[in-house]
């Protein structure tokens, strides 16, 4: 592989580390653009995941305020998120390849409908009109959220912040700094099984590739990203998902 492709990486990097910051989603940039380089659906997944983790970090200073006042919330969900992630990153490396490759197509359908119809549900979450339902609710609702992001993880937070919005009545400003730190949970403890399981299947250098960039575009995402309009950067999303879609589906 050539220095342009590792370039091209990086790039996706970058948009996903900046998409991240502003809605969400960014390893609909990464995923597709590790695919069309040539990996092999498992591979781009995994690869992917241990990229953008760089990134995930820059996410978290944002929001002090809002992990204060959701401390306890956190406490709580944490263990469904590390056991979620945790299964379904090993369902990864257990369910067959040529399975995975099968359902993937539909993971990223599904992924973008969640990007496009996201305005939609945070406008939902941000009106109060979620169910206060008992704690056993949101943790298994955490659980499942943080199962499909150890498998796959595309639009995971927006399904997170969907759902959270149902079965609580948080804030959305509270949902969006408790997903930041379901989605770091599930992320690292994805990325240790991929280390200690799966190292046959990550790209190390495009891994590296994609994290530089993830680093570069979360701190300017958090500067820039957010003046840009959420349309656009959705935008954007739908538009590689739906190039990847394509390649996936003649493969």
């Amino acid at each position: 592989m050539g220095s342009f492709q590792y370039l091209l990486a990086g790039l996706a990097g970058f948009g996903a580390g900046t998409i991240n910051a502003v809605v969400g989603s960014g390893s609909l940039i990464t995923f597709p653009v590790l695919v069309m380089l040539g990996l092999p659906a498992v591979d781009a997944n995994v690869t992917s995941n241990m990229g953008v983790l760089a990134g995930n970090f820059s996410s978290l200073s944002g929001y002090r305020s809002q992990f204060r006042r959701a401390g306890s919330l956190l406490r709580v969900l944490a263990p469904a998120g590390v056991f979620g992630g945790l299964v379904g990153a090993l369902l990864l490396l257990v369910v067959p390849a040529a399975a995975f490759e099968a359902i993937v197509p539909a993971l990223v359908g599904l992924a973008l409908l969640l990007v496009v119809t996201g305005p939609w549900i945070n406008r939902h979450a941000a009106g109060g009109k979620g169910w206060a339902a008992p704690m056993w609710v949101v943790v298994t609702v955490t659980a499942f959220v943080s199962l499909y992001g150890g498998y796959f993880g595309a639009a995971q937070g927006v399904l997170f912040v969907g759902l959270l919005g149902v079965v609580t009545q948080l804030e959305l400003q509270t949902i969006n700094a408790v997903k930041i730190v379901n989605t770091l949970i599930v992320n690292l403890v994805a990325a240790i099984v991929f280390m200690t399981k799966g190292w046959v299947h990550i790209h190390w250098l495009l891994a590296g590739a994609v994290g530089v960039g993830a680093i570069v575009g979360g701190v300017v995402g958090s500067y820039v990203g957010v003046r840009l309009p959420a349309w656009l950067l959705r935008t954007i999303i739908v538009v590689v998902g739906l190039v990847a879609l394509v390649v996936l589906l003649k493969r």
